[in-house]
């Protein structure tokens, strides 16, 4: 009697054996009329494939368990090559995220690869080029449909980062393509808290105009005015930035966790100019 082999997975798969180097058994180079350079595609599409009778009991047992075996092999391996597949384009994908190299993402993205893949930072494609300040990587991911909220390990995403570090073209793009104005970074500060500490003009701007909250407070318990007084030297750019935010609506009333407001800060520090922003604004 004839006993058959099939596996119900996915893809049904059956995988012929051959019995070359089996102890004490006269070797065969082909088993069911296929050919051994046959095998792998036979069993990768459904072969029902028939093992002979053996009259040895122990040789049997071994010759089965050992088909058994390579049948199991066969119905994984599209899965292992599918991962396979999917982990090299990922590292491809970061690897050129990180070097620019657009012609390659282009090539990547178009034969399929994930655009938001994560390196053992849980960086993004996005967010290595938005390190970097590369617009034209970061645009050609973002058309591609790359998260611009994707937050990596330390909670910064391409739109927090792009905003806190003034990086105005990409954050730009990230506006246009569903940034959460409400999200936070691992302060728990809006994109417009550390904008203003680093005096990035422009891009407090653009933040303002798209509707970030300007009285957010951040765990320290500061706001973008606060900040923008506070860790700042209090120059022309600092000055400019504190007007945008007051024209903004900011509140001159909200206080750091000590009670001091932003009002007595400038007048601790002696910014004599950004007292007078204060003390014209009143509230």
């Amino acid at each position: 009697m004839l006993e058959y082999f099939r596996l119900s997975s996915k893809r049904e798969a059956a995988l012929p054996l051959c019995f070359n180097a089996i102890p004490n058994a006269k070797p065969v180079s082909t088993f069911a009329g296929i050919a051994p350079k046959r095998l792998l595609p036979q069993a990768l599409h459904g072969t029902e494939i028939a093992m002979p009778e053996i009259a040895s009991p122990p040789l049997r047992h071994r010759v089965r368990s050992a088909m058994l075996r390579m049948v199991l092999a066969a119905s994984l391996l599209p899965a292992f090559m599918e991962t396979a597949m999917s982990d090299t384009n990922d590292t491809l994908l970061l690897d050129a995220a990180a070097t620019g190299d657009n012609r390659a993402i282009a090539s990547l993205i178009q034969t399929g690869a994930a655009v938001d893949p994560r390196d053992d930072q849980r960086r993004t494609p996005l967010l290595i080029a938005t390190h970097a300040n590369n617009l034209e990587t970061a645009r050609l991911l973002i058309e591609a449909g790359a998260d611009v909220n994707a937050k990596d390990a330390i909670q910064d995403s391409p739109y927090l980062y792009a905003g806190a570090r003034g990086h105005i073209g990409i954050l730009k793009l990230t506006l246009s393509h569903g940034a959460d104005l409400k999200s936070t970074n691992r302060y728990g500060g809006t994109a417009l808290i550390p904008a203003s500490e680093r005096g990035h003009v422009e891009t407090v701007d653009t933040l303002i105009k798209a509707g970030v909250d300007v009285n957010h407070v951040n765990n320290l318990g500061w706001t973008a005015l606060l900040e923008a007084i506070i860790l700042s030297d209090g120059g022309e750019r600092h000055q400019a930035i504190v007007k945008l935010l007051l024209d903004g609506g900011a509140r001159i009333d909200i206080a750091d966790k000590d009670g001091v407001t932003p009002l007595q800060h400038a007048k601790a520090r002696g910014y004599g100019e950004i007292v007078a922003l204060l003390e014209k604004t009143g509230r």
